[in-house]
């Protein structure tokens, strides 16, 4: 769980939270009681893009690729329609 900071206290103390992203802690920054953004160290920022996925066009696939998605088939009970989603 991140230590949770109101940014007036963070813009005060940034070295000591700073010090603490460094150390592996996220910082939850809030203002006005909501959360506005994380302090986190480089090293866990890099970890997270790196995890985010890519999205590709269908046409940079190749037909191998494409062959394997339109035999795929979505295992029954994680179906939904449309309805589902409204």
């Amino acid at each position: 769980m991140p230590v949770s900071a109101a940014a007036s206290d963070v813009q005060k103390n940034f070295g000591s939270y700073h010090d603490r992203a460094l150390a592996g802690e996220a910082v939850r920054v809030t203002k006005y009681g909501r959360e506005t953004v994380y302090i986190v160290s480089a090293k866990a920022f890099h970890e997270l893009k790196q995890s985010q996925r890519h999205a590709i066009a269908a046409a940079d696939l190749s037909a191998a690729e494409m062959d394997l998605i339109s035999k795929s088939e979505v295992p029954a009970e994680q179906r939904y329609t449309l309805d589902d989603l409204t």
